[in-house]
């Protein structure tokens, strides 16, 4: 099927499920009722084939089990992927908060801008007029009042005059159009500048907000309550994973409480963790920061209303475990935290040298310990695959195993051992349990297994959030003194006059000659010794001469000069010599 048909029909598909949820009363949106689609899909048990063309009987499978899920109000399952599509949606990182911000500001001046940017005034009244609306942009671009106020708009109008007479707006309507909007920028800035100023001297700054003081106020307030929440969050969650080991341990209690979708409820607050943790740094953040008040102010309005947001996607387990139900379900059982199941095994360690093939990473031998991403959300991967599902949450100090540049934390030495002995067994485990658990995906950050899955806001950190780890060791070095052999020229002179000196003395010995002479008592000091060979008669015999001669031809024609009768005739006479007569 081409593309565009393909997801011609997947248009379809989805509109006819948004109609039949409409028609009993539930507005569901196309991203939610997408995801359904591919989490029904990608379920094996469900029977669905992704290699071939769905039939008319396949699509209406699709829709009625989308539909039915969808409309399963009291599945904690669906409240997770709920959770996770709204977050998505609405959850972008803190520039493009502020960058939203800005251009729905940008957005609403544009009117304003363009006003007195096209601006034609020529006679009095119509100056004063474009004169007024600069001081209107001025207050709306800065924010600081309504420019419906009197008292406002006549401090700002006289902030204005101090740099911006009114008498300058001639020389204002003959600049081009960026100019215009650029010295309108300019000319906002100077003005908040001078209000703040003299607010802060006590005269003037009508109807500025103090914003240190509200961020002072809401920040701890905000901050308070997304810590309440994590804390009740993080609570459910130890207590669930408590029953979820005791059940792992009694097969009979497991049976029982298949009906009750535990694990999804565990899968649930833990993701609601994970977002609520996602959101606390940032309130961290905001109280360092003191240069951009108002943009804080926006951002804090709406990660706050994020949070609150997130509150009814946790209702639907609490119908299944209410208080009472939890009591009989914890009696004898320890309700533990994560990090009092970290300290349990603090000090036991895998030993390097029982795996030779495989890389393992502590804290004292690796720099970055802390900023490697460990698959599955830190939970360790061996106890979920083992124990149908169970969250608990990895220990580092034991060791992280590098397989396949990823990164596995585990809750205890023995099923670190395990998972080493094969972890490709374990991870198309956790890639099965997944299929049938669509809010897996993204609980454990599987969207690289499941490409058609990734968010949005994951999509464009996939490539960035790869780091490899910057291991430590003790290691010396030693250099040889000479490793080459020296290369002195001993002839090598720097001093150019030592050159100088020795070019002159070249020079002068091409005129130099050396002399000798013996005298008649030096001559007998050394005897003198040579030797030759003696004189013998030789004789050589050279090569005889001869030659050879060929007869010289001789050819003559007779009566070539004619007789008594008209015709002449020729007679040919060969005197030739034989070749053996010469």
């Amino acid at each position: 099927m081409p593309p565009t048909q393909a997801e011609s029909v997947i248009k379809n598909i989805i509109r006819e499920i948004g109609q039949e949820c409409a028609a009993h009363g539930e507005i569901v949106p196309e991203t939610l009722v997408a995801f359904m689609v591919k989490a029904v899909v990608l379920d094996p048990s469900n029977g669905f084939n992704t290699d071939r063309t769905l039939t008319k009987s396949d699509v209406q499978k699709l829709v009625k089990l989308c539909v039915n899920r969808l409309l399963d109000s009291k599945n904690p399952s669906l409240d997770t992927i709920k959770m996770q599509v709204y977050f998505d949606m609405n959850y972008t990182s803190r520039e493009e908060f502020l960058e939203e911000h800005h251009r729905v500001i940008e957005s609403r001046l544009s009117s304003v801008s363009r006003e007195i940017t096209d601006s034609r005034a020529c006679v009095r009244e119509e100056l004063e007029n474009l004169y007024r609306k600069i001081v209107s942009y001025v207050l709306l671009r800065s924010g600081l009042g309504s420019p419906t106020d009197i008292k406002i708009v006549r401090e700002a109008t006289a902030a204005l005059q101090s740099v911006f007479p009114q008498t300058e707006l001639g020389t204002f309507l003959t600049l081009s159009k960026k100019d215009k909007e650029r010295q309108l920028k300019e000319l906002t800035m100077i003005v908040t500048g001078i209000r703040l100023f003299n607010r802060d001297c006590g005269k003037g700054g009508e109807g500025i907000d103090d914003l240190p003081a509200i961020l002072q106020e809401a920040i701890p307030a905000t901050t308070q309550h997304v810590d309440s929440q994590l804390e009740a969050v993080q609570d459910q969650a130890y207590r669930y994973t408590a029953i979820l080991e005791k059940a792992a341990k009694n097969p009979l209690m497991s049976q029982e409480l298949q009906p009750y979708m535990l694990r999804e409820a565990l899968y649930n607050v833990r993701q609601c963790e994970i977002f609520l943790q996602v959101i606390l740094p940032i309130f961290i953040a905001l109280s360092n920061l003191w240069t951009s008040f108002q943009d804080e102010t926006v951002l804090i309005s709406i990660l706050s209303n994020l949070t609150t947001h997130l509150e009814p996607f946790l209702g639907a387990h609490d119908l299944f475990f209410p208080e009472k139900v939890m009591q009989v379900l914890l009696d004898g059982v320890t309700v533990k935290t994560d990090v009092c199941r970290i300290k349990e095994h603090i000090e036991d360690k895998v030993n390097v040298a029982d795996f030779k093939k495989l890389e393992w990473l502590f804290p004292e031998t690796t720099a970055n310990f802390d900023k490697l991403l460990i698959q599955y959300r830190g939970f360790c991967a061996y106890t979920f695959a083992t124990t149908d599902g169970l969250l608990l949450p990895g220990n580092p100090s034991i060791g992280i195993l590098k397989y396949k540049d990823k990164y596995y934390t585990f809750n205890t030495r023995d099923a670190a051992y395990s998972f080493a002995e094969n972890p490709e067994n374990y991870i198309d485990i956790i890639r099965e349990k997944a299929k049938k658990n669509a809010e897996l995906i993204q609980l454990l950050e599987l969207h690289q297994q499941f490409e058609t899955f990734i968010q949005y806001s994951q999509m464009k950190e996939v490539d960035k959030r790869y780091i490899k780890p910057i291991t430590k060791c003790e290691t010396g070095t030693q250099t040889d003194t000479h490793l080459l052999p020296p290369t002195i020229v001993r002839s090598y002179e720097w001093n150019e006059w030592e050159l100088r000196r020795k070019a002159i003395k070249l020079a002068n010995l091409r005129r130099k000659v050396t002399h000798s002479v013996q005298t008649d008592h030096s001559h007998m000091r050394r005897e003198n010794y040579s030797q030759v060979y003696p004189s013998k008669d030789v004789g050589t015999q050279s090569m005889r001469e001869g030659s050879s001669r060929v007869p010289r031809p001789q050819i003559y024609i007779a009566g070539l000069r004619g007789g008594q009768t008209k015709t002449t005739y020729g007679v040919k006479v060969n005197l030739t010599r034989a070749v053996d007569e010469t």
